[in-house]
């Protein structure tokens, strides 16, 4: 996968901290939360770009292969897509897919938002910290974590609050 770059590291770092974090949620829900964690960036491959918006791009293909309902709504709202949904004008496109305020989301953005591009293991301030310098100010990327910033660090402590309330 060549053509993907360090997409496919970030992508197995994100299932495997998924993983790990599947404590977060019901028992029922945590392969849905590494399926989504391992096809959260599947909207990034080439063939499937329709709008250039990964999270968007990924659900609708997803859609398209009958995948299930919260599986496609977890892609399409992975760490807050809304917000640069809202930058490239997408809003409504994006709305049709409803966002479910879960454990699982939060659990979905905590392993996003914890590992770096090339799979590192990040704390939340860093990884958004490396965003920030990565994508140029101004741009659709920077202006929308910008904003999220508070809600995606709220996602990523509500998961490591639910972890350190497990049993050990």
């Amino acid at each position: 996968m060549p053509q993907l770059g360090n997409r496919w590291l970030h992508t197995q770092a994100v299932a495997a901290c998924a993983r790990d974090a599947s404590a977060a949620v019901s028992e029922e829900d945590r392969d849905l939360l590494v399926a989504a964690a391992w096809l959260h960036d599947i909207g990034y491959a080439p063939e499937l770009r329709d709008t250039g918006f990964h999270p968007l791009d990924g659900a609708r293909y997803l859609e398209t292969l009958g995948a299930p309902s919260r599986l496609v709504r977890l892609v399409a709202h992975h760490s807050g897509a809304v917000y640069e949904a809202e930058q490239r004008g997408l809003t409504a496109e994006l709305a049709v897919y409803e966002r479910e305020d879960s454990s699982v989301l939060d659990a979905l953005i905590y392993a996003d938002m914890t590992t770096g591009p090339a799979g590192q293991s990040f704390d939340f301030d860093r990884r958004i910290d490396e965003i920030l310098v990565r994508y140029e100010p101004g741009s659709e990327v920077h202006t929308a974590i910008s904003k999220a910033r508070p809600y995606l660090g709220a996602a990523v402590e509500r998961t490591r609050v639910r972890l350190s309330d497990q049993p050990t």
